[in-house]
């Protein structure tokens, strides 16, 4: 391996890397490191991480979210910038397993993938309109999980039908329309939300009912913000395989955004994703499972009151919680 002279900082660390029979020879250098992230193997690298998640399984919950990020700063002149397709435990905030698309256009192949290879029995799996795909819903219920889809445009038939439908029940009373009703009201960043959510399991008027597999309820979700004197309504249409049951799907579905505040902008914030320029050939690829990594080992300390900045820093110069911190992931 290339040698490099290390800062006594690093000098430290090659120490405790030694103990635990690595780096014998010395630190690698930077463009060891590069060549090593470029070339490796990211199919095999992203099995053995997923391979890892799912012996975590049993600790994660039974919701997962699942969703695309597109790494901006990995555009490589006419190539288009990395895509992932990212599954997400959202009741422990860990990273279940993520698969490389080609663009934003292919999360549907990326979302199938994942869906193969994952563990769904006893889940409850939440994607948004960029998943609400026939195929999807049959591979979740073969798999024995339940699922909640947004529908937007892209299935405009049923999105019209969902419409008309929700829009006679909302214009009446509550306890009239024949549907089952929750709401909830929360202050955030100076804005009042209020969020209702309607749900029926009566679809013998659904055209559409015997073409999505385990299909049994149908759910609106009516967001109202205030903020001053603005305010602002959006209406959200879903299907989904669970009965009938407002709250709790209503806050399956909140949990859903956990996907967006505690993975990207994670990754964003604390790892600097967007701002990596690592882009030739696999290395872009091979960097993020290794920050996703970095993140499930970080978040599992759940006995930690500090920031994952302020974790990863600890790491960085603590070797005792460093050991801890891997000893608890394995």
């Amino acid at each position: 391996m290339t040698m490099m002279k290390l800062p006594i900082g690093l000098k430290s660390h090659l120490d405790w890397l030694q103990s635990i029979g690595l780096c014998a020879e010395g630190a690698p250098s930077h463009d060891t490191y590069e060549r090593f992230f470029r070339h490796l193997d990211s199919k095999q690298f992203q099995a053995c991480f997923i391979k890892w998640t799912q012996i975590l399984r049993g600790i994660m919950g039974k919701r997962i979210a699942i969703d695309g990020k597109t790494l901006c700063g990995s555009k490589d002149g006419s190539e288009s910038a990395l895509h992932l397709v990212s599954a997400f435990a959202t009741e422990s905030s860990l990273v279940l397993g993520q698969i490389k698309t080609n663009g934003k256009g292919g999360e549907l192949v990326g979302i199938q993938q994942l869906l193969e290879i994952l563990d769904l029995k006893g889940a409850v799996i939440t994607i948004d309109a960029g998943g609400c795909h026939k195929v999807v819903t049959k591979k979740i219920i073969e798999k024995k999980g339940d699922y909640i889809l947004c529908v937007k445009g892209n299935q405009q038939k049923l999105h019209d039908e969902l419409g008309n439908f929700f829009t006679q029940v909302i214009a009446v009373k509550t306890e009239e329309s024949g549907c089952g009703y929750w709401n909830i009201e929360e202050n955030a960043k100076g804005r009042r939300d209020r969020r209702e959510v309607w749900t029926s399991g009566d679809l013998a008027w659904l055209p559409q009912l015997k073409d999505w597999a385990g299909l049994q309820s149908v759910i609106a979700v009516r967001r109202t913000s205030l903020k001053g004197t603005k305010e602002t309504v959006e209406t959200r249409f879903f299907i989904s395989s669970l009965p009938p049951e407002a709250e709790h799907q209503g806050k399956i579905i909140r949990g859903h955004w956990g996907i967006e505040n505690s993975l990207h902008w994670q990754l964003d914030v604390t790892f600097r994703e967007d701002l990596s320029r690592v882009r030739k050939d696999n290395g872009a690829e091979n960097l993020s499972v290794l920050r996703r990594s970095t993140l499930n080992i970080l978040k599992n300390d759940k006995a930690s009151k500090k920031s994952l900045k302020r974790r990863r820093l600890q790491a960085s110069w603590d070797v005792n919680y460093l050991t801890q911190l891997m000893l608890d992931a394995n």
